[in-house]
C-alpha cells in the first residue's frame, strides 16, 4: 500500500526531530559561536540578546521643528488643547549629534530630527506649524500653536529599555534583527552552528559540468548532472551548510565508502560530522539501484508514495545519521525537497523561506491520475491573496522537464482523489 504525502511528511519529521532535538544531540547542545554581525544573516541566535543600552539612548526629536516647554496642565484628562498660538523667542539651533544647552522659559529652539532634547523642553512643534513656517535666526520671534507634553518626542528607552530582551534565543536572524543589534552597539552575535547536510548524487550516466570526459562533447549515453546544483541551492536557501560528495557510480561499495568519509569516527572529526545524508537516485525499481543495494541491511526503508513526481522515497539512518533518499529525476528531487524537507527544516530549526501558500484560479482544465497527489509546475499571475490571481501550468507532469521548472514560479497542488479540474477551479499554489 502506498504511503500518503501526509504520512511521509510525518515520518520525515519524526526521523529528524528524533535525531536533532534529542537532549544528547550536538545540535541541541550547541553553545553557539560568535560571528561578526554582518555575517549573522540567516543564522539562528543561540542565546538571547539583552539590550545593553536604552533605545533610544536619550530623548530626541521626531520631527524637524521647535523644542518648547508645553504646559503639563494641557495634558490632563478631559482637557482639549486649543489652537491658540504663543509667541516665542528663538534659541540656538540644535543639530543632531550635539548636546544642547538648557532651554530658557519663553524660548523655542529649532531642533532637527534625531537631535537630543534640551533640558527645559518637553515637546516639539513641527516647523510646518510655525508662523512663519521656517526657522528664524536666534532672538527672532516665532508663533507656535499650543501642544501637549511629549508631542513628537521619542522618549529615552521607549523602543527598548536597557536590560530587556531584544532578540530571543532561537530567532532566525533577518535584516531587522541585524539593524536592531547594530543600533544596540553589537559587533557580533552568538549563533547556533548550521546544520550540515551531505549531498550525494549517484549514477553511472551522470557527469558534472566541466568533467574532462566531456571536453570533446558530452559522451553518448551520458548526461550532465542537475541535482547537485539544484538541491545544493535549495539547501543553502534553507540556511544549512552543504557538504558535497563526488558523484557516486552505480557500485554499492563506492557509495558506502563515500558515506563513511563523513560518518565514521576515522573519517572526519566528530565535530564536523554531518547531521543528515541526502542522496539522489538509485532508489526505484531498476536493476542498478545503487542506494537500495548498498543500504540493504541498514536501517533504511524504501517506500512508494501516492505522489507524482517523487513517488520513490528512502528514509532511515546510516550508522546513526538520518538518511533521506530522493528520486534521481531533477523535478522529483525539487518536489521532494519542497514537500518534505523544507517544511521540517523550518519547523525544527527555524530555517528560512517557507513557501507561501495561496489559492489561485486555474486558467485551464487539468486532469490528474486517480489516487495520487500531483504537483505541477505553474506560472502564477496576479496579487497574492486576491481572487483575481490565476495560475497556469507550464510544461507537463513529467519529472525531467527542467526547462519548465526554470520558467515556473509556483507549484500547483492537486490532491489525491481529484482527477479533473475545470478552468476557473480554485487550486492551492505554493509560490517559489
Amino acid at each position: 500500500m502506498r504511503r500518503t504525502v501526509a504520512e511521509h511528511h510525518k515520518a520525515v519529521r519524526e526521523l529528524l526531530a528524533g535525531a536533532w532535538l534529542d537532549p544528547d544531540s550536538t545540535l541541541k547542545n550547541d553553545a553557539g559561536t560568535r560571528v561578526p554581525l554582518m555575517e549573522s544573516l540567516g543564522r539562528v541566535l543561540a542565546a538571547e540578546l539583552v539590550a545593553p543600552v536604552d533605545l533610544p539612548p536619550f530623548a530626541n526629536s521626531q520631527m524637524d521643528g521647535f523644542a518648547i516647554w508645553a504646559d503639563p496642565a494641557d495634558d490632563q484628562p478631559g482637557n482639549v488643547v486649543s489652537g491658540k498660538s504663543t509667541t516665542y523667542l528663538t534659541a540656538a539651533t540644535i543639530p543632531a549629534g550635539f548636546v544642547p544647552d538648557s532651554l530658557a522659559p519663553g524660548r523655542a529652539a529649532p531642533i532637527m530630527t534625531g537631535a537630543m532634547m534640551p533640558q527645559g523642553a518637553n515637546a516639539v512643534v513641527p516647523v510646518e506649524q510655525a508662523v512663519p513656517a521656517r526657522f528664524p535666526g536666534p532672538g527672532e520671534k516665532v508663533g507656535l500653536p499650543a501642544t501637549v507634553p511629549g508631542a513628537f518626542v521619542r522618549q529615552q528607552g521607549s523602543d527598548l529599555p536597557a536590560g530587556s530582551v531584544a532578540i530571543p534565543a532561537g530567532t532566525l536572524l533577518n535584516a531587522a534583527h541585524l539593524g536592531l543589534a547594530s543600533a544596540l552597539g553589537c559587533t557580533g552575535l552568538v549563533v547556533r552552528r548550521r546544520m550540515r547536510v551531505l549531498l550525494v548524487t549517484t549514477g553511472d550516466e551522470v557527469l558534472l559540468p566541466g568533467d574532462p570526459r566531456a571536453a570533446g562533447g558530452l559522451p553518448a549515453g551520458k548526461i550532465f548532472d542537475a541535482n547537485m546544483a539544484l538541491l545544493r541551492a535549495k539547501l543553502l536557501e534553507a540556511g544549512v551548510e552543504v557538504v558535497l560528495a563526488p558523484v557516486v557510480e552505480d557500485k554499492p561499495h563506492a557509495l558506502l565508502e563515500a558515506l563513511d568519509q563523513f560518518v565514521e569516527p576515522g573519517g572526519e572529526s566528530r565535530r564536523d560530522r554531518v547531521d543528515l545524508i541526502l542522496s539522489t537516485g538509485g532508489i526505484s525499481a531498476g536493476a542498478f539501484e545503487v542506494v537500495k543495494q548498498a543500504l540493504d541491511g541498514f536501517d533504511v526503508e524504501f517506500v512508494q508514495l501516492a505522489l507524482q513526481p517523487g513517488g520513490p522515497q528512502a528514509i532511515g539512518s546510516y550508522k546513526g545519521v538520518p538518511f533521506l533518499g530522493f528520486p534521481g529525476n531533477p523535478v522529483s528531487g525539487v518536489v521532494s525537497f519542497e514537500l518534505f524537507l523544507r517544511p521540517v527544516l523550518s519547523e525544527l530549526l527555524g530555517a528560512p523561506v517557507l513557501r507561501r501558500r495561496v489559492l489561485a484560479t486555474l486558467a485551464h482544465p487539468m486532469s490528474s491520475p486517480a489516487g495520487k497527489h500531483q504537483v505541477r509546475r505553474g506560472i502564477y499571475e496576479g496579487p497574492e491573496f486576491e481572487s483575481a490571481a490565476s495560475v497556469r501550468e507550464v510544461g507537463g507532469p513529467s519529472s525531467h522537464l527542467l526547462g519548465a521548472l526554470a520558467q515556473a514560479n509556483a507549484l500547483i497542488q492537486v490532491p489525491a482523489g481529484v482527477t479533473e479540474l475545470h478552468a476557473g477551479a480554485k487550486v492551492e499554489v505554493w509560490l517559489l
